[in-house]
């Protein structure tokens, strides 16, 4: 297969796998909370990396320069640590199907730091595209609460998990940009993307859980861990998105250009809306589903200009 169509096949799954990944971690998280899950899911994560990595390689950690452990290793922290963390938090106050509809946003910050740190320029219509996709996102947002079978308490408390959403959002974004950089710090030879995806995780792993020891939340995670059931989505969570979600997005990023990629993997808005139809039988009105289709149309006129 050309390594063209390979890292666009590669984002186009990684896709799929975020958005039943969103599920699983949302159903852990209603029962153990979004800490405990993003604390949790690392630990196999990890795991799962190493062991294919040892498997592949022969080692568990990569041999790279300082300047490629630096760039990856800080998109981990910022994707993986802090993004997931405020994105989990929102699927378990606004929903799986809200959440990552904010995430077609995420774009929008690749761009922006694009520019800064990748030297990538925005054109009239990226700006458009930018117009277009924030329209088409506040639509879904704006949907009528009886479309939305996902409980939650109040008003304020859906303003603070779409705002989690937003940050969720720009992490996913900084990280992809940051992990480019660190990838293709060396011109004659990228990092394999498996042992991109371990250094992210690693580093995000770190951050996590001196998080929870600071926070003092570590008798909360012992706890979570005998709910054998929140454990298995965990499980099945972490081997779905952060394993090969993640390993996937980092083939995507390697081989395709990244505004193409980026665009293939922010298409869970539309993956999502049959997913949630089937499993929580919320159906979607005329206006959300517009909503989406412009928010990925969005997206593809960012990208692909």
């Amino acid at each position: 297969m050309d390594g063209y169509l390979l890292g666009q096949f590669a984002a186009l799954l990684t896709s799929c796998l975020w958005t039943f990944n969103s599920i699983l971690f949302a159903k852990a998280g209603k029962k153990i909370g979004s800490l405990s899950v993003n604390a949790i899911r690392i630990v196999f994560a990890v795991a799962f990396l190493a062991i294919t990595h040892i498997l592949v390689f022969g080692q568990v950690l990569p041999l790279l320069e300082n300047e490629q452990f630096l760039w990856i290793g800080l998109s981990g922290i910022i994707g993986l640590g802090v993004g997931d963390f405020a994105l989990f938090a929102a699927f378990v106050i606004i929903g799986p199907r809200l959440s990552v509809l904010i995430m077609a946003t995420s774009p929008i910050y690749a761009a922006v730091l694009g520019y800064f740190i990748l030297g990538e320029t925005l054109s009239f219509l990226s700006i458009f595209g930018i117009a277009i996709t924030i329209f088409g996102v506040c639509s879904v947002i704006l949907v009528t609460k009886e479309h939305q079978q996902w409980p939650t308490t109040s008003k304020k408390a859906s303003m603070y998990g779409s705002i989690l959403g937003f940050v969720g959002a720009a992490g996913q974004g900084t990280g992809v940009v940051l992990a480019k950089k660190g990838i293709l710090f060396q011109s004659d030879m990228a990092v394999n993307p498996i042992s991109a995806a371990l250094i992210r995780m690693i580093t995000a792993a770190i951050f996590i859980w001196v998080c929870v020891a600071i926070s003092g939340k570590l008798p909360k995670i012992r706890k979570a861990i005998k709910d054998v059931t929140a454990i298995k989505f965990t499980i099945g969570g972490a081997f779905i998105g952060p394993f090969l979600g993640v390993t996937l997005s980092m083939v995507a990023v390697t081989y395709a250009n990244v505004g193409v990629a980026q665009t293939l993997m922010s298409l869970m808005p539309i993956i999502i809306i049959p997913v949630m139809w089937i499993s929580y039988k919320e159906k979607t009105s005329i206006r959300g589903i517009l909503g989406a289709i412009i928010a990925i149309f969005g997206v593809a006129i960012l990208f692909l200009t």
